[in-house]
């Protein structure tokens, strides 16, 4: 059996491919370098450059190394970008994804594990969000994933693909063991800025929006660390292994810090001060969202290891240490 992570050389697929290596998996990646580092692939797994939209492509690397799973993270994923170009992001998420599950049905995968979002919710009534909730997102970026969602269903039921799709919540930190983390330029991840701002290497951050209906007027979010989620997707995996029939699953701590509380958070991690400077709100963001993992606990057994705001702020600061090393070179 051989595992293709889409995505694979990205902030989130690294660790994942990572994840599966340590596991023994036999691991083959797609990547396109858009915004992935050919160096945040480990030597085991297998990259081959190419676009997920190339089906020749994509059912060649099916074919030569026997794929029988697909993990999919390929795929574009700032909110207020994605209002300011959807069509991109229909391109990039939905037709892409779409060629990805016809590549995938056409050469007999067995199972497909989905990246999706929490931005399918918008901004819940309820919380924490379960994933009954009907989903309302906000942008082309919560849309276009939800779209998959609905093909992998679709698809799942006329073929004998079992899938899973996973809504994480708003992912930080960085490996433990420091092999990677978010290393794109111009990341737009709050933890992420703020880690950069308080290690100089941004002059200063803008806080968006200080009059959303929350306790302290900004924007309140389900933190989880990076390798939780790459986890999540490995217990997935396992779940449909073993006869598991497709699902949709949040994957959350189940509580939510502010912008202003993780700012707090970082200055006190990292011992200092840093420029904080506030603006309007941006188009797209939803007030708050905290997961109901429920289903994630209970169907496929997982269990977060690094529900801590300091540990993952701490990740997160130790890896852009580690960056800057790598970039000094």
């Amino acid at each position: 059996m051989t595992v293709l992570v889409t995505g694979g050389a990205g902030y989130i697929g690294s660790h994942m491919v990572w994840n599966l290596v340590d596991a023994g998996e036999d691991v083959v990646v797609i990547d396109r370098l858009s915004t992935g580092f050919e160096w945040a692939v480990p030597t085991e797994a297998r990259l081959q450059v190419g676009d997920i939209n190339d089906q020749p492509f994509v059912e060649r690397v099916i074919a030569e190394f026997g794929v029988t799973e697909i993990i999919h993270f390929a795929g574009s994923i700032v909110v207020p970008e994605s209002v300011s170009d959807p069509l991109g992001y229909y391109l990039n998420n939905t037709v892409a994804s779409r060629a990805l599950i016809e590549s995938a049905v056409r050469c007999g995968v067995k199972h497909f594990i989905f990246s999706s979002t929490a931005a399918v919710y918008g901004s819940p009534r309820q919380m924490p969000v379960q994933e009954t909730q009907p989903p309302a997102p906000e942008s082309p970026y919560g849309t276009s994933k939800w779209m998959t969602e609905l093909m992998l269903r679709d698809t799942a039921a006329a073929h004998p693909l079992t899938f899973a799709a996973l809504r994480y919540f708003n992912v930080a930190g960085a490996d433990p063991k420091g092999r990677t983390g978010q290393s794109t330029k111009g990341a737009t991840h709050l933890i992420k800025v703020a880690s950069e701002t308080a290690l100089g290497k941004r002059t200063h951050m803008d806080v968006y929006g200080t009059d959303y209906d929350t306790p302290d007027g900004t924007c309140v979010r389900d933190y989880i660390h990076v390798s939780d989620l790459a986890d999540a997707h490995a217990q997935a995996l396992r779940y449909l292994r073993g006869g598991g029939e497709s699902l949709i699953a949040n994957c959350g701590y189940g509580h939510g810090y502010s912008v202003l509380q993780v700012l707090d958070t970082v200055r006190r991690v990292v011992g200092k001060e840093f420029d904080v400077r506030f603006a309007g709100r941006r188009p797209g963001d939803a007030t708050s969202i905290v997961a109901d993992a429920s289903i994630a606990r209970e169907r496929f057994g997982w269990t977060p290891r690094f529900d801590d705001l300091d540990r993952i702020v701490a990740d997160a600061l130790s890896w852009e240490e580690n960056l800057s090393r790598r970039n000094a070179r």
